[in-house]
């Protein structure tokens, strides 16, 4: 029997033109950077205790999931500045319309805790015509010696000779940059690929000097490598060497640092598959063990899931320790698509169903486990930000049943258990920016649960992250199209393993900043993805045939 419950809205600090805008917020309070078109399509209309779908679009630029008002956010490049006490995150800037040579310069952001972001503007121009090596940009890092800050970068160019090569930047205050125009490290002079030659990554080594390595492939072909080289001083290097890759998988984006008493390697594996395209690690107790994960087997880490660290949303990832923590950053694709519902689908471009490149740029903190494996967790700083508690409402439900009391109000009782087919409940709207937390308890080691966003009791499509048994021990992470025209699970989206809680008690936390999404479950699932139409509409907890508790929900905003 399905029933509804009448509920409220509450909303504060928001400021908008009445007739543009007539009591459309539901219950969101607070909210910093909506559009005006968020509330276009109907701006008549009382949503009041409606259920019915909204067709809400992003906001111009996000602050939670960095995006800026112009373009979008490609391969990250953090660097923890001790001088400053923040990080600076470099990225490749992507604009929609970029010329054929001359893209990607490097702008940056600031942040002390990874939830809050400051733009500095771009620090490296791409060159001034077509035919300059540096004419398009490409990953690196940051650094600082002796008081002198370093990017170095890939230049990318196919008007050249070698068309990727890695060069470099100084500066003394992070603001003016100067590019090293006498300075180069080419492929072929140390016996690798001219045309692949980029990715470079610095650290501190066993041996206490600084260590670069470079994603390339071998001149004359082969299975992709890594160049390494080493330098006392960070501006002479030596060639060290090279270390093997994944059988014929090139690994982007690397990143390698140490950890309590590990080594990891961080990387982005761009073999073009559905169950591929992921942010991985390697674990080791030594560098030299490191180097050697990578051989024939290869060594994954002993976490089930062959060092997978989130979704095939999240792409291009790398850390950065403030001496504490630390953090991982990397960007969430944007979608291509007529409408909310095309867009949520398409979730490939090109050969491979290859995600398109760029989007939102998304931060987790890196936790670390006794034996030495990886999961990522939500940033402390997200539940500080998100501190506005909403009222929440039952708005509609199937096989549910209530007991108890909330002391919050938060929900007309303190616990609900969804039992048999099409269970669910579905809670009032959701705003712009959403701490939705909540607990999740099975009767078994095989019941089935979901979360749905998009959903409206109009919906005849709507999508769900569904926690599916993969086995009695395993869960795993699907994205699914429901509703009776979904179409079911999206095979390219692919989703995350996890182990299945001892107790059977899943404690969830989902962040939602416009369409970009992270979700975490109890320290050891982080799961990213992007969902179109989120804010404005209701969003639910839904049972599949079996018998789930849920207890303790809340939604909070900014």
């Amino acid at each position: 029997m399905k029933t509804i419950n009448s509920f409220k809205f509450q909303v504060s600090g928001f400021k908008y033109i009445l007739l543009a805008c007539l009591v459309c917020c539901n219950i969101v309070a607070a909210l910093t950077s909506c559009s005006d078109d968020e509330f276009s399509g109907d701006p008549a209309k009382d949503w009041n205790g409606t259920t019915t779908f909204f067709a809400s679009t992003d906001a111009q630029g996000f602050n939670t999931y960095y995006t800026p008002s112009v373009g979008r956010v490609g391969d990250p490049m953090p660097f923890y500045d001790q001088k400053s006490g923040d990080f600076k995150v470099l990225y490749l800037q992507e604009f929609t319309n970029n010329m054929t040579y001359r893209f990607h310069p490097i702008w940056a952001v600031t942040t002390k805790d990874g939830a809050n972001y400051q733009s500095l503007g771009e620090l490296l121009p791409f060159a001034s015509n077509d035919y300059q090596q540096d004419a398009a940009l490409g990953t690196g890092c940051a650094c600082e010696n002796d008081g002198t800050y370093y990017i170095y970068y890939t230049g990318h160019n196919g008007n050249c000779k070698n068309r990727e090569v890695v060069m470099r930047a100084t500066s003394t205050d992070f603001k003016s940059w100067t590019k090293d125009e006498l300075w180069t490290l080419n492929g072929p002079d140390f016996g690798y690929s001219g045309n692949d030659f980029r990715d470079p990554q610095i650290f501190v080594a066993d041996d206490g000097l600084c260590h670069m390595v470079i994603s390339t492939y071998p001149n004359g072909g082969g299975d992709p490598v890594f160049a390494e080289f080493k330098s006392a001083d960070m501006k002479s290097w030596e060639h060290e060497g090279r270390i093997r890759m994944i059988w014929d998988r090139m690994l982007e984006c690397p990143d390698i640092f140490k950890m309590g008493d590990y080594w990891y390697i961080v990387f982005s594996e761009s073999y073009r598959a559905s169950w591929s395209r992921k942010v991985k690690y390697m674990v080791a107790s030594t560098y030299e063990e490191l180097k050697s994960c990578l051989n024939d087997g290869p060594k994954w880490a002993p976490d089930g899931h062959e060092g997978i660290l989130d979704s095939r949303a999240l792409y291009a990832a790398k850390t950065a320790s403030n001496g504490t923590d630390r953090y991982i950053w990397g960007w969430c694709p944007f979608r291509s698509g007529a409408d909310i519902h095309e867009k949520n689908t398409n979730v490939g471009a090109g050969d491979g169903n290859e995600p398109n490149w760029s989007g939102a740029l998304v931060c987790h903190k890196i936790v670390q486990h006794a034996d030495g494996t990886l999961t990522l967790a939500a940033v402390p700083a997200l539940a500080a930000k998100y501190n506005l508690q909403q009222e929440v409402k039952v708005m509609a439900s199937n096989g549910s049943s209530a007991s108890g009391s909330s002391a919050s109000g938060d929900l007309p009782a303190g616990t609900a258990t969804l039992s048999g087919d099409d269970a669910y409940m579905l809670f009032s709207r959701l705003g712009t920016h959403n701490h939705l937390s909540f607990t999740v308890t099975t009767s078994n080691n095989w019941d089935r649960f979901g979360i749905s966003f998009v959903r409206g009791t109009n919906s005849k499509k709507y999508y769900t992250l569904v926690v599916n048994p993969e086995g009695e021990d395993t869960r795993k992470v699907n994205f699914e199209q429901e509703g009776e025209e979904g179409k079911g699970f999206i095979e390219a989206a692919d989703g995350y393993n996890f182990q299945r809680p001892d107790n059977n008690v899943y404690n969830i936390d989902i962040y939602t900043d416009n369409s970009v999404l992270t979700m975490y479950i109890n320290d050891v699932c982080a799961y990213t993805q992007r969902i179109y139409g989120i804010q404005k509409n209701c969003w639910s907890i839904n049972s599949y045939g079996g018998s789930i508790t849920v207890s303790d929900v809340k939604v909070c905003q900014y």
